[in-house]
């Protein structure tokens, strides 16, 4: 089989296709003809060594799939091959045959393409996570969602407007604000480009205010971190909840004082661990996912769609915080 391996530390230049065995399914594992693999930032870290978890070189980037079920191996019930399924695997997605713990899988419904089911579970379950447990999100409060375009972001503005939310959706240009408005954003604003000098943070957190309104942000979703950071803290409410979701932009250092006068929670955002420490409570999002999905009332936004080969050029994308939506390899039609 074909697989997409970083073979030493690196950027996406550094990703080489390659032949490999087919995997063969151990007890409790199914083989998965994969069809699709959802991008995401995590891959730009962890091939460059910067991601929480090291795997072994070599390795395939590629945290969450879509595809066939191919062979099922001993103990597994439920499933059998021909299954249309999706699932989150940490890394090794960029394959065209995967071995997947039976445990991990989902059913993807009829009808749905195997791009978007590779799209779904990261994001949203991320973010459910993140605005229900905790960000203790409540109707009819304010919402304020950095890199409101990105994966993440968008499913916080659906997820947002899902429970009832008002939802300012903040981005760096215009054409993400228009992304971000198509997601449901009550309203939008566009930001300046990192680094900021004292002046130009203190204008951002002016530009956060005012958009928010002067009661501030019940809760806000930071899944970009450096610079950033700080001027969206400053526009949070009294009691509100900072969820520290992800650092693109590089990890900021805020002054605790803020979190004093405003008696407000700065909350670590790690769906990965959450998941594996309460499958049960995930199992329970994952489930609430599903239900919004088939009500219409969230829908992955695939933006673009490439090659297998082209794989590292999806990272690159992804790299260069130029992706809106939900970038896709198309590993087999």
């Amino acid at each position: 089989m074909r697989a997409l391996l970083s073979t030493a530390p690196g950027g996406p230049d550094t990703l080489q296709l390659a032949e490999l065995p087919d995997p063969v399914a151990g007890p409790g594992q199914v083989i998965v003809a994969v069809k699709a693999c959802a991008i995401n930032y995590p891959d730009v870290l962890i091939i460059e060594d910067k991601y929480q978890f090291r795997p072994q070189r070599p390795f395939a980037p590629g945290g969450e799939i879509a595809g066939v079920i191919d062979s099922v191996g001993e103990g597994v019930t439920g499933w059998q091959p021909g299954d249309r399924v999706l699932a989150t695997v940490g890394h090794g997605g960029l394959v065209e045959k995967l071995a997947v713990p039976a445990a991990a899988l989902h059913r993807l419904p009829e009808g749905r393409s195997f791009e978007d089911g590779a799209a779904l579970l990261l994001t949203y379950a991320t973010t459910i996570h993140a605005l229900l447990d905790r960000g203790r999100l409540q109707a009819g409060q304010t919402l304020l969602v950095l890199g409101a375009a990105g994966g993440v972001g968008l499913a916080a503005i659906e997820l947002g407007k899902a429970f009832g939310a008002r939802v300012i959706a903040a981005v760096s240009s215009a054409a993400k604000a228009s992304a971000a408005a198509d997601a449901g954003a009550d309203a939008t604003l566009i930001y300046g480009r990192a680094p900021f000098d004292k002046n130009a943070s203190k204008a951002l957190s002016e530009q956060f205010k005012a958009a928010v309104g002067q009661a501030g942000a019940d809760v806000i979703y930071d899944p970009v971190g450096g610079d950033y950071a700080e001027p969206a803290l400053r526009a949070i409410a009294w009691e509100g909840r900072y969820l520290v979701v992800g650092f693109p932009a590089g990890i900021p250092r805020l002054p605790l004082n803020l979190t004093l006068l405003k008696s407000c929670d700065v909350c670590g955002v790690f769906w990965g661990a959450f998941a594996a420490r309460d499958p049960q409570a995930n199992a329970k999002h994952v489930a609430t996912l599903f239900e919004l999905w088939a009500a219409g009332k969230i829908a992955p936004k695939v933006t673009q769609v490439f090659d297998f080969a082209e794989g590292g050029a999806a990272i690159a994308k992804m790299a260069a915080r130029e992706a809106i939506g939900k970038l896709v390899v198309r590993v087999a039609a």
